[in-house]
Parts: structure tokens; C-alpha cells; sequence
């Protein structure tokens, strides 16, 4: 498993239009997005005692978190992921999911064998078993990617963070949402070995400083 750097800013409105310009001229827009953006809808899981959910809040050194997602609305293709963070460091474990055993993961019911076969999706359902893993709460956003060879580096500006209301129908694309109150629009830097000059200086904000902000965290403040 890679694990890579990660710098995690909160900006304001005005922040975003500065950095659009200023990454555009010296990134690539993600050849994925459409019109230069992401429209993200996450299902996050957590165990019985919302281990993930208090590591995250006390910054415990070693921790993962799974989830569940989607783009622009399209779920003929959804992955399961397994986030890790070890002293700051972050490594992202992803496999695409059948549209059907996403759903019966949503229902916290058992999967195909055949799904069970790889052992990312094992250890989750025996993390369900075990531990009462289940489905916690919806989170939207949007997000506008950059990308730049180099470092491998990756800048996302995330934005309009909405989460589910007393729901987890991570399928239906008319469940009911909720913009998170005061949210913040998220700037997040991602890097391999080294960080490139001409990146760090393209995102380089006066006052800002390196964030602990979590979407997952901030949406179960107000999911219930």
C-alpha cells in the first residue's frame, strides 16, 4: 500500500476563484471530471461505538475508514474504499463494486462469494460481523481536480458539502440531503516523494493554515 502526503486547507469563496486561475495555468484538469467537476456522493461506515468517527476527532496515528461512492450521479460504477492514515501519511485502497452488492452492503446484508473473494471487501464484511460495521451517513459534494505529473500531485477544491437527513439510500439519487450548515469550501494537496515548487506556490494562501477537516466527521453532526 502507497501511502502519500496530504495538505488539507479551509478557504473562502474568494480563495477559489484565485486558485482556479492560478492552477489552471499550471495543472490539468482531471480528464474524468465533466465541465471541470465532480459531483461526489459517499456512504462513509462506522462500527457499533463510532470508532472511526472518534479516532478521526482525537487524531489517533493509525486509523482506516471505509466507504462507498460514486460520480456525477452514474452508478454503473461504484467503488469500495479503504482510507488509511498512519502519522499523517493517507493511502486509499479502491475496487470497483457491482451496483447489487452495493445495495446489499447498504442493507448491511451479506454480498456474492465472488465479491468476497477480494480482500478488501473480506475484511469489511468481517469488520461488519465483528464489529457491527454499518452504514452511518450520506455525504455530497462538489469538486473541482487538478492534477500535475510531476510528484504525482493532486489538488481538489471541494465545496457545497451536504450531507443525508436520517437516511443512508445511497442508490437513490432523490434522497433527501442537506447543505451542512457553515461548511467550508475544502482545498486539499496530495503528493507523492516531493512536492513541486510551482505547485506550492500556486497554492499558496496568506493566513491559511493545514486543516484536520473531515467531511464524514462534520456530516454526523448533523445526520440525526
Amino acid at each position: 500500500m502507497n501511502f502519500r502526503n496530504e495538505w488539507k486547507h479551509e478557504i473562502f469563496p474568494f480563495d477559489k476563484i484565485i486558485l482556479t486561475q492560478r492552477l489552471s495555468a499550471v495543472m490539468k484538469r482531471d480528464s474524468h471530471a465533466t465541465n471541470g467537476l465532480y459531483h461526489i456522493r459517499s456512504l462513509y461506515f462506522d462500527d457499533l461505538r463510532d470508532t472511526a468517527l472518534y479516532e478521526k476527532i482525537d487524531g489517533v496515528n493509525m486509523r482506516d475508514k471505509y466507504r462507498l461512492r460514486y460520480y456525477n450521479g452514474d452508478t454503473s460504477y461504484i467503488v469500495l474504499e479503504r482510507k488509511s492514515k498512519i502519522n499523517g501519511l493517507c493511502s486509499k485502497k479502491s475496487i470497483p463494486i457491482s451496483k447489487h452488492d452495493a445495495g446489499l452492503l447498504c442493507e448491511n446484508r451479506i454480498i456474492s462469494v465472488s465479491e468476497l473473494e477480494n480482500p478488501e471487501v473480506r475484511k469489511l464484511y468481517a469488520e461488519m460481523k465483528s464489529k457491527g460495521l454499518r452504514p452511518k451517513t450520506i455525504v455530497d459534494y462538489t469538486r473541482i481536480p487538478f492534477t500535475y505529473g510531476p510528484g504525482n500531485v493532486r489538488v481538489t477544491i471541494d465545496y457545497d458539502i451536504r450531507c443525508g437527513v436520517l437516511t443512508t439510500d445511497f442508490l437513490n439519487p432523490d434522497c433527501v440531503t442537506a447543505p451542512v450548515p457553515d461548511s467550508p469550501m475544502i482545498l486539499e494537496v496530495k503528493w507523492d516523494a516531493f512536492l513541486p515548487e510551482v505547485i506550492r506556490d500556486a497554492v499558496m494562501l496568506p493566513n491559511r493554515r493545514v486543516s484536520a477537516f473531515s467531511k464524514y466527521a462534520v456530516c454526523r453532526a448533523y445526520d440525526n
